[in-house]
């Protein structure tokens, strides 16, 4: 794997509200990702940021009697506070107000616009001010934005348009030459379902607003938001700037990681975009699902958002993390209750997990005084199919972004070392001195899948599994060479839990 790069991006959030529930689950999906190819050796680029030249900012800072750059930089506090608290390990964080982000869409405005594909025209139709998106009769529901429920209005403007309809072809060839290009299977269809209907120019700017990046031919613009927004995955690798070194480094991404309401703009904006410019394409694109509080879609308006902080507060945040990626398959949507997660949190990480650990260190402690015997661990072990077989699964699943399959594979051989338990009876053997040999057998066996947990199931609980890696005896092991090849270890002492039990969770 040596030399491999692999670069990985989120969406990036308005800040005219808080982070809720919703973001941090695609954030936690991509730095689960991020740490997966780290710990595979890939010399690994996260990227996150913020949306900062939205109206709809620049209209919840008015409320707040704020300067829209002072109003996003106080929000950016709340959005890098709550992606602390659920650690996730982004390399940089991009603001679209910042210098270098406005170098890169200038740049590359003027490059698609040299190379013949952005012209002035007048736009009439409908606009959608809480999408900031232009919207066709045909894409209403009822008459309203099939997402905020409301009349979208009537505008006539002049404005710069970007030839869109020019890259049906191209983009339709890209899409089966590259099959992995938009994922899943099913965002894949419905967008050669928007190409083949017909792709229509897009307007790319707008007229008399001030919050904004200047169209560099003509000051009475500012670069729609959208076209200004999409930029981030290169403006923050120097793309357009003094210093292009990441840019060559880490681009194409590998990766954009985004919801499934924002495919047509990552899937068919953004490449005809890049194509107008000649930069090369990203190569993939994943749309993740949504998930359902009880059975309800999570809204402001009803009042069920649910923040993650407050989340971390009841489970930790490993156990939001494991929790969210567990229950809810990232292709797609998924349902979560108080009950769902305090069942699943219970019965996985305290019972199955937390016990195996907990009840292996203490054992080891007890008989043996915290020393087991190395040797090596190999197919003449009694676990060792099992382990490798976990393995297997959890690499083939977490490769394709399935993290509820990965975990639901790993999982088998903890729960097949917890039964290995109860079939040895470790503490009858104990009682027998003769026994020695044989329960180093069984105990080193058990190490050898408690450490391959604390190695496989980082990404997933980064904080918990170095704990158990440090209670462990602070185990030396190649994440590229699992199964181990040798087991054992010196000086166990009985154990701090890692998962208490919970009871009585409520946060609906």
């Amino acid at each position: 794997m040596a030399g491999k790069k692999f670069y990985i991006t989120t969406a990036i959030d308005y800040v005219n509200q808080k982070p809720h529930l919703g973001t941090a689950y695609e954030k936690i999906g991509a730095d689960c990702m991020a740490r997966y190819k780290r710990l595979c050796g890939y010399d690994t680029w996260f990227l996150m940021g913020n949306d900062e030249h939205s109206t709809n900012v620049q209209r919840e800072a008015q409320k707040r009697g704020l300067d829209p750059k002072e109003y996003c930089r106080e929000m950016s506090g709340k959005f890098v506070g709550a992606w602390k608290a659920l650690n996730i390990s982004f390399d940089d964080f991009i603001h679209t107000t910042e210098e270098r982000h406005e170098k890169a869409v200038t740049d590359l405005f003027r490059r698609i616009h040299e190379n013949g594909f952005i012209y002035k025209g007048k736009y009439e139709g409908l606009y959608c001010e809480s999408c900031e998106e232009f919207i066709s009769e045909k894409d209403l529901v009822d008459g309203l934005c099939p997402s905020h429920k409301q009349e979208p209005k009537k505008i006539s403007e002049e404005n710069y348009f970007f030839a869109l309809s020019k890259f049906e072809e191209r983009l339709l060839a890209h899409i089966e030459e590259n099959p992995d290009f938009i994922r899943p299977r099913s965002r894949k269809n419905e967008i050669l379902n928007v190409i083949k209907g017909g792709l229509h120019d897009v307007s790319i700017s707008r007229a008399g607003v001030d919050w904004g990046i200047p169209l560099p031919i003509d000051e009475g613009h500012v670069i729609y938001v959208w076209f200004d927004a999409l930029t981030n995955y290169i403006s923050g690798l120097g793309y357009g700037g003094d210093d292009a070194t990441l840019f060559e480094k880490y681009w194409p991404a590998d990766v954009h990681v985004i919801g499934k309401d924002i495919t047509r703009f990552h899937c068919v904006i953004w490449p005809s975009m890049l194509m107008a410019a000649g930069v090369e394409l990203p190569k993939s694109v994943f749309a993740h699902g949504f998930i359902s509080l009880a059975g309800e879609k999570m809204s402001k308006s009803r009042g069920n958002i649910l923040d993650p902080e407050k989340m971390v507060d009841i489970f930790g945040a490993d156990g939001v993390r494991y929790l969210l990626l567990r229950e809810v398959p990232f292709d797609k949507d998924g349902d979560i209750s108080s009950e769902i997660l305090l069942n699943r949190y219970n019965a996985d990480l305290a019972n199955e997990l937390g016990n195996l650990f907990s009840r292996t260190v203490a054992m080891i402690s007890k008989y043996l005084g915290g020393d087991v015997e190395t040797a090596p661990f190999d197919e003449s072990c009694e676990l060792y199919s099992a382990l490798k077989d976990a393995l297997g699964g959890y690499v083939e699943h977490m490769e394709k972004m399935e993290f509820s399959k990965a975990l639901f594979a790993y999982w088998s051989v903890i729960q097949r070392a917890n039964q290995f338990i109860e079939e040895k009876a470790p503490w009858a053997l104990a009682k027998d001195e003769s026994k020695t040999d044989e329960l180093n057998s069984i105990f080193r066996e058990l190490l050898a899948v408690l450490t391959s947990s604390a190695i496989a199931l980082s990404p997933f609980m980064p904080e918990k599994m170095a704990e158990m890696g440090r209670q462990l005896g602070g185990f030396v092991c190649d994440p590229r060479r699992l199964p181990p090849q040798k087991s054992g270890a010196e000086g166990l002492s009985q154990p701090e839990p890692l998962f208490p039990r919970l009871q009585n969770v409520e946060f609906e």
